[in-house]
């Protein structure tokens, strides 16, 4: 029995360290989204008054008490005011990344299962910083790409070329990410992916995705200089001084 009461009495500090994190990790999401959405405070506060007067307004249509409707909307109307909050972090995140080379990795990262995706460009312009991703799932190989329109759609053709000779049969589609005409916004990735018309069945996902990996991405460019047949090796450092 004393083993008993100790173990109750030592996960109750473990169920409050769980929802102190869980206040502590909200807090932290609610600061950072009104950094750069100031509105996320009324359209929580919005969201909650709308919910729980939906709610006491139906209490008191059925002829019941309209403070228990009130004690039953409460916790509703909080969860509903988490979903907006949420919502708007997540439009948030994408927004203070819009521009940062690498961002559509953290676009490709909300892809549902089903699809394979290299966190590394296979395609980069070391002048310009132009980029394009590749993923493979349901709809084939997607490019996504990153830079003004003309620069990156050459870049994602050659890695087009560069598929297709390995894989002459499987459809390579091209996303421009951007807010421009013909573009898809940063936050808007990854559902427009899934949203595309399925051609291949998981098995052939899976294979696909094993041929580009052997395929492999782009190597670093050597800086400009540097011949690397003529570069002499450290003797000391292969002597381990």
């Amino acid at each position: 029995m004393a083993r008993l009461g100790r173990r109750s009495s030592s996960d109750t500090p473990k169920k409050q360290g769980r929802i102190a994190k869980t206040v502590t990790q909200l807090t932290q999401v609610y600061t950072m989204t009104r950094k750069v959405d100031p509105a996320v405070v009324w359209w929580m506060l919005g969201a909650f008054v709308a919910v729980l007067a939906v709610v006491v307004g139906i209490g008191l249509a059925l002829g019941g008490a309209w403070w228990v409707y009130l004690i039953i909307g409460a916790p509703l109307a909080f969860l509903v005011a988490l979903i907006i909050m949420a919502r708007r972090a997540e439009r948030a995140a994408f927004a203070q990344m819009v521009g940062q080379p690498g961002a559509s990795t953290a676009a490709l990262k909300g892809l549902r299962r089903g699809w394979n995706y290299d966190e590394a460009p296979v395609q980069i312009d070391p002048r310009t910083q132009d980029l394009v991703f590749r993923a493979v799932g349901p709809p084939g190989v997607v490019l996504v790409t990153e830079g003004p329109a003309p620069r990156s759609t050459k870049l994602a053709e050659t890695e087009r070329k560069r598929v297709n000779r390995v894989l002459p049969n499987v459809p390579v589609h091209i996303l421009q990410v951007g807010d421009g005409k013909d573009q898809v916004p940063l936050r808007k990735v990854a559902g427009t992916m899934t949203r595309m018309k399925p051609a291949l069945d998981k098995g052939q996902v899976s294979e696909v995705a094993k041929r580009l990996r052997a395929l492999g991405g782009v190597k670093p460019p050597v800086p400009k200089g540097i011949d690397p047949f003529k570069v002499r090796p450290d003797r000391r450092a292969g002597r381990g001084r």
